[in-house]
C-alpha cells in the first residue's frame, strides 16, 4: 500500500524530525515543506496495519506535533 504522510512539527524542529523520518524503511522519499505541514513523506507498506505502525512511530518523535496519512486505494 502506498501512502503520503503529512507531518506537522514544532516550529524550528523540522530538520531533526526530517532526519528521523527518513530512517524508516517504509519511507521511500521525504521532503521539507512550508505551511501547515513541515514534512511530506511518501511511504509503502504491505498492509494498512503496517502504515498505522509507521504513523505511530512518526508521532512518537518528540518534535512531531501531528500526522495525517493519506492512503492510496
Amino acid at each position: 500500500m502506498s501512502s503520503c504522510v503529512l507531518i506537522s512539527v514544532i516550529p524550528g524542529k523540522s530538520s531533526a524530525t526530517f532526519e528521523a523520518v527518513k530512517k524508516s524503511p517504509e519511507v521511500k522519499s521525504a521532503h521539507l515543506a512550508l505551511g501547515r505541514y513541515g514534512i511530506v513523506a511518501f511511504a509503502e507498506a504491505p498492509t494498512r496495519e503496517d502504515l498505522s505502525t509507521l504513523s505511530a512511530k512518526v508521532n512518537a518523535i518528540p518534535e512531531t506535533k501531528s500526522t495525517e496519512t493519506l492512503i492510496e486505494a
